[in-house]
């Protein structure tokens, strides 16, 4: 079958393309930047896999893409985008749905969430409204609703795991008491693969949902269960969405502009109305504890494929990729440091850079790393809770602490993380392993870019700390441990 896969980097999205191409499909992803998609992966095929650069908000380049796919899944979302992202929504979907017309695909599956309440979020209001312009065309359109998903890196697991983990007494929202119906990811990937070419689901919308109607309470006290953890849950009307909002914020790994619009959706009731797909797609469910269980199990295997904070930056990265991947060399201020190591150790020096950050740390006073990361987290940023997605690989558009990675090229020994912390600048930090005579060297490269005298005092005050942690830092990367 050939499949058009557009949010192929998000979270949803690449858990799908793994599935599809096991099952030999031949896929199209649409994605902004290609240097964002890691086409040498083991699981991908080049002749299976084509990479196609377009942006749903520039309807030209849709004109890229083939018109004779069998299905298209639509799986783009402006959640936590900057400005207004359901005008960004209604336009992407406008342009897409222009696209279906001028096609021959035969079925569009788009997975939004489920919206059985009168009032609903802008969140869920938008969602619904791209489903309504995508159901305009003239392609048979099949709508898949879903709620909470829990596995591996998604946001609503993630934030699960921070508030039981972290906190053995919790002062909470009263919209803890809200009901939801979670569903695990396995079940996702399930219907969405389940509804292809199903012509009893055209121009059709289901509710997708686990087996387990929970309140948000119950869902963090049978986490806490299930890691074997005491937990307190005090609930207060007092809590304002605002106050919600920063709570999320702080205490979890998640952006501000994302913790506002969970906040703002979590509390309404997320439940699903009807069994319509059941006989449709007969799967087997699974139940909440299992779905919490098997997310587990995929961290402890270093297995998460893809993570919410693949897509959720602070909005620059995300937004303009292509404008942070070369470094700019004017107006630039940069410290530079060498360490030689003998050749026999090249990968041994390659993998400590590989593994660099998250829990593994940064090799230099890590107190000091993470006291920028909570002033960052203080003043709005990302700070470092959102750790690496796995623990011995990068790729590009991985987050990275407080950081993201812009190059990953293991081959060539290469490294290129942009900062996206708080910063009156910009940042870039690049590793990079060569070779100076007979002698093998790694070359750490800081450089920042200041915006205005404020970036140019920045700059000189953290100079004496630079001069502290960055030479330590390459030691430590080219030390070779037995």
């Amino acid at each position: 079958m050939k499949i058009l896969l557009t949010g192929a980097t998000g979270y949803i999205g690449k858990r799908l393309l793994v599935t599809l191409r096991e099952q030999d499909h031949s896929i199209d992803c649409v994605v902004r930047d290609h240097r964002r998609f890691p086409i040498d992966q083991q699981w991908l095929d080049s002749k299976k896999v084509r990479v196609i650069e377009a942006d749903l908000l520039e309807k030209t380049t849709l004109d890229k893409l083939d018109k004779d796919y069998d299905v298209a899944f639509y799986l783009v979302h402006s959640m936590s985008g900057t400005g207004d992202f359901s005008e960004k929504e209604q336009l992407m979907a406008e342009n897409f749905r222009d696209f279906l017309n001028s096609s021959a695909i035969q079925q569009c599956i788009y997975l939004s969430g489920i919206v059985n309440e009168k009032e609903l979020s802008k969140h869920l209001e938008s969602r619904l409204n791209t489903e309504k312009i995508l159901l305009e065309s003239q392609v048979p359109l099949t709508t898949l609703r879903a709620g909470i998903i829990i596995g591996s890196g998604s946001a609503s697991f993630e934030i699960i795991r921070d508030l039981v983990e972290k906190l053995p007494v919790m002062v909470t929202p009263k919209w803890l008491k809200t009901r939801c119906q979670p569903i695990a990811i396995r079940n996702v990937m399930q219907y969405l693969q389940g509804v292809m070419l199903q012509t009893e689901t055209f121009n059709k919308s289901f509710d997708i949902a686990g087996p387990d109607i929970l309140t948000y309470k119950e869902m963090l006290l049978q986490y806490a269960k299930v890691r074997g953890l005491w937990r307190a849950i005090i609930t207060l009307p007092v809590m304002t969405p605002r106050l919600s909002s920063y709570w999320l914020f702080f205490v979890t790994s998640t952006s501000y502009r994302l913790a506002v619009s969970l906040v703002n959706s979590m509390h309404i009731d997320v439940v699903a109305e009807d069994n319509a797909i059941e006989p449709i797609v007969p799967i087997e469910k699974i139940s909440y504890i299992n779905a919490l269980e098997m997310a587990l199990g995929r961290i402890q295997d270093n297995e998460v494929v893809s993570s919410w904070k693949d897509a959720v930056s602070s909005g620059i990265v995300n937004t303009n990729y292509s404008d942070f991947v070369k470094v700019p060399v004017a107006g630039c201020f940069k410290d530079i440091t060498e360490v030689p190591f003998p050749n026999e150790f090249t990968d041994e020096v390659v993998h400590n850079l590989w593994c660099i950050g998250g829990e593994n740390g940064w090799h230099s006073l890590n107190w000091a790393w993470r006291l920028r990361g909570i002033f960052d987290k203080l003043i709005g940023g990302v700070g470092l809770r959102r750790g690496r997605r796995n623990a011995e690989e990068l790729e590009p558009g991985d987050p990275l602490d407080f950081w993201r990675v812009l190059v990953a090229d293991k081959p060539n020994k290469r490294l290129l993380l942009f900062a996206e912390m708080k910063l009156p600048g910009e940042a870039w930090l690049e590793f990079k392993v060569d070779t100076i005579g007979d002698v093998r060297v790694l070359r750490q490269e800081a450089t920042f870019r200041p915006k205005g005298l404020g970036g140019r005092i920045y700059w000189w005050l953290m100079y004496p700390f630079h001069l502290l942690i960055f030479p330590q830092m390459a030691k430590s990367i080219a030390e070779i441990r037995d």
